[in-house]
């Protein structure tokens, strides 16, 4: 009796723990949206501060003077005709503010989403709009632009780490193995401009790699930073690769848009 008693009560609380956890909890839905998806928020006024490459990055750099950049002698050589003149008269003053050199170029960026699975990045310096899609490839009648058609998915965070929102489909995220928190950009069809003002050539074979990462600074801060990697085959030995830094902005504060300039 003492046994039998000592068991029924086991059973009974043990079903009452069960009860209170309530009914088992089956697989959570993935999100259905690059936006429900993103693990973190790109959104708002973010401004970059010069903090290396001043005389690339702030003034426009003498002829030829092509340091740091992977050229071959194929470019260097159309560098070297580098005519600001002439690109103004040919309507071609913003071959400098392509994709592959627009983050470089100082000034704010406006981050907003342009639907539920678009992203957009507008830019003060030469008034350029670049669309981030997540739904896939560009269109097979996709024109050359200056922006091309930028892909765009989430990276997946390593297993066990980072918030359960980053588990999310393939549409969404590419990259295994990645620490997530991560945005990836892959951008294609593109027209020829320009890596740095002075005519440092990139060409239509140009494919346009990013990966943009936040961080929190201990003061408070927002920050990301974008890792720009340029893969020309017809004009340079190896990928381009910089790195550049945007600190958000608490409003519109300093917002000019401006033309693009050839100078």
């Amino acid at each position: 009796m003492r046994r039998a008693t000592l068991w029924t009560t086991a059973v009974l609380a043990g079903v009452t723990a069960l009860s209170a956890q309530g009914p088992p909890r089956g697989p959570q839905r993935a999100p259905s949206t690059a936006k429900a998806a993103a693990p973190v928020d790109f959104t708002g006024y973010w401004v970059s501060p010069v903090m290396e490459d001043w005389r690339w990055r702030m003034v426009t750099p003498i002829k030829g003077d092509f340091a740091s950049v992977p050229i071959n002698r194929a470019a260097y050589d159309l560098g070297l005709t580098w005519d600001p003149a002439k690109d103004e008269a040919a309507g071609l003053q913003c071959k400098a503010y392509g994709a592959p050199a627009l983050m470089r170029i100082p000034g704010r960026l406006h981050i907003t989403w342009q639907d539920d699975n678009t992203l957009q990045v507008e830019t003060d310096a030469g008034t350029q709009t670049r669309v981030f899609h997540f739904t896939g490839k560009a269109p097979g009648n996709e024109a050359a632009s200056w922006q091309g058609y930028s892909e765009a998915n989430w990276e997946r965070p390593v297993r066990g780490e980072g918030d359960p929102r980053n588990d999310v489909p393939p549409i969404f995220s590419t990259r295994t193995g990645a620490r997530g928190k991560s945005l990836e950009v892959v951008t294609t069809h593109l027209r020829a401009g320009y890596l740095r003002k002075n005519g440092v050539p990139y060409s239509e074979n140009t494919t346009l790699e990013e990966f943009y990462d936040t961080r929190k600074a201990p003061d408070g801060n927002e920050w990301f930073t974008v890792t720009t990697v340029v893969h020309d085959p017809k004009y340079l030995t190896v990928p381009f690769i910089t790195s550049t830094d945007f600190k958000k902005q608490a409003d519109a504060a300093g917002w000019h848009p401006t033309p693009c300039s050839a100078r």
